[in-house]
C-alpha cells in the first residue's frame, strides 16, 4: 500500500531522518516506536507532506507522492491525526468532522463513525473545546476517516489520555480496519498500546530503525529495553 525508500528529511542542513526505507501493507497496522526527539513525528509529517523530504521515494500504491503537497496527497488516500489532536475548539463536533473533506459525507459514513464513536453522536453539537482529552482524540480521528483514506497516519494518539480511553482508541483502529480496510501507521510511545493493535512493530532511534517485529514475534521487554537506552 504504502512504499518508502532512501527518505531523508530533516530542517536546514540537520539530518532528522536518515536513508530510511520501509513499506507497509494493506490493511496492516504498523506502529513505529521511539523515544522523544528520535524522528517519529518528523517521519509521520514527511509522509503526509507537511515537512518536505530532502530525498527519497514516497510511492502510495505504486505512485509516487513524494512531490505532491500535503492537500493532495490527501485526495489521493493518506490522512493524519496528529500530535495534540488539533481540533477546532471554538466548532462543533459535526463542523469539526467535516473539516476533514470537501466532499458530501454520506449517511453510511456517518453512521459508521457514530458506531466507532458513540460519544461524538450524543455532543455533536458541542462545541469541540468543550470535549475531554480522549473525545477530542476520538473526533479528531473521526475527522480523518471521512476522506476515506487508504492510508490512516496517527501521531502518538494515546498521549494526554487516561487508560480507559486508550483502550477505547486501540480498539476503534482494530474496528476501523476491520470496517474501512485502509492500512494504518502509527507512531507511539506506549509498548502496551503497541502490543494490543499492531501486526508489526519498528523502533525508531536517531531517524534509522533499529528493531522490527512482527505481532508473533514481538518481545515487548526487548522493546521497552530499547526505548529505555
Amino acid at each position: 500500500m504504502l512504499a518508502i525508500n532512501n527518505l531523508e528529511v530533516g530542517y536546514g542542513q540537520s539530518r532528522v531522518i536518515n536513508d530510511l526505507s520501509f513499506t507497509v501493507n494493506p490493511e496492516e497496522i504498523l506502529v513505529i516506536m521511539g523515544r522523544n526527539g528520535m524522528g517519529k513525528t518528523t517521519l509521520l509529517k514527511s509522509l503526509i507532506g507537511i515537512l518536505p523530504s530532502k530525498s527519497g521515494s514516497i510511492k502510495l500504491q505504486d505512485q509516487e507522492i513524494s512531490g505532491l503537497a500535503s492537500y493532495e496527497r490527501v485526495r489521493r488516500g493518506i490522512a493524519f491525526v496528529p500530535q495534540g489532536r488539533m481540533i477546532f475548539p471554538s466548532l462543533t463536533v459535526t463542523e469539526n468532522i467535516l473539516t476533514g473533506t470537501r466532499e458530501k459525507v454520506q449517511p453510511s459514513l456517518w453512521d459508521e463513525i457514530y458506531a466507532l464513536f458513540p460519544v461524538l453522536r450524543d455532543m455533536r453539537k458541542r462545541k469541540g473545546g468543550n470535549l475531554s482529552g480522549g473525545q477530542q482524540q476520538q473526533l479528531a480521528i473521526a475527522r480523518a476517516l471521512v476522506s476515506n483514506p487508504k492510508v490512516l497516519v496517527l501521531d502518538e494518539p494515546t498521549e494526554g489520555i487516561q487508560p480507559s480511553i486508550i483502550k477505547d482508541i486501540a480498539k476503534a483502529l482494530k474496528d476501523i480496519r476491520q470496517m474501512r480496510k485502509p492500512a494504518i501507521i502509527v507512531s507511539e510511545q506506549v509498548v502496551s498500546f503497541m502490543m494490543e493493535v499492531c501486526d508489526r512493530a519498528l523502533v525508531l532511534e536517531r531517524g534509522r530503525f533499529v528493531h522490527e517485529a512482527a505481532r508473533a514475534s514481538l518481545d515487548s521487554d526487548k522493546v521497552r529495553s530499547l526505548l529505555a537506552v
